[in-house]
């Protein structure tokens, strides 16, 4: 079970700044998509650069020409690359086979996806590397969270790696991991704490003690 940072609300400075905090307790770090809408594919590049030994999501929420994108965020240093589950199964080929050849890995963002169920298998079949739920900020405004899809896809992924993300806390966690996931995917609770290294050295504690 691995844990991923979402840096969304920092410039590419502030971005080096928490991941030094705490790069010793994550696995990968996420550029989110408000830093690559405000930084560009540059926000990749920097932290790559600057944590060699830390895998780098872009969150790029690919929804077409996914090969272009995934092509163009592979040579920025990204391992990994968000596309959304909701576009066509010939968007998320032509990203799968791309990142072949770059070898790097797809996470497909279930958000917004109405028959959960039936999309995740097909999603499977596709040759993805994880399928991840995600409730995003409007929805947790509104309580919504992750884990019942969690569930869902879980009792369907034959193929592919599960991961979770959207308002996952400390005290939240112990809930998320006994779902299981391959990869617990935290933001504020992190970010937005006082004492960011502690609360991502708690977070890696709960999960290596499962």
């Amino acid at each position: 079970m691995k844990l991923q940072l979402a840096l969304d609300l920092v410039n590419i400075p502030e971005a080096k700044e928490v991941v030094a905090e705490v790069q010793e307790f994550i696995d990968i770090v996420e550029i989110g998509t408000p830093v690559v809408i405000n930084e560009g594919l540059h926000a990749v590049k920097a932290i790559k650069d600057s944590f060699p030994h830390l895998a780098v999501l872009a969150d790029l929420k690919v929804m077409d020409a996914g090969g272009y994108e995934v092509m163009k965020a592979s040579e920025a240093g990204a391992d990994l690359v968000t596309v959304l589950g909701a576009t066509d199964d010939s968007t998320i080929k032509g990203a799968v086979e791309e990142a072949r050849k770059h070898g790097k890995q797809i996470l497909i963002d279930m958000i917004n996806v109405k028959n959960l169920e039936q999309r995740t298998r097909e999603v499977d079949a596709l040759g993805v590397d994880y399928i991840c739920v995600h409730t995003g900020y409007d929805l947790q405004a509104e309580g919504e969270n992750s884990f019942e899809q969690l569930r869902v896809i879980k009792s369907v992924v034959k193929n592919a790696k599960t991961a979770v993300a959207g308002g996952i806390k400390l005290e939240t966690l112990p809930e998320v991991i006994a779902a299981a996931p391959d990869l617990i995917i935290v933001g504020g609770g992190i970010t937005g704490q006082a004492d960011k290294r502690a609360a991502a050295a708690e977070m890696k504690r709960l999960i290596g003690a499962r």
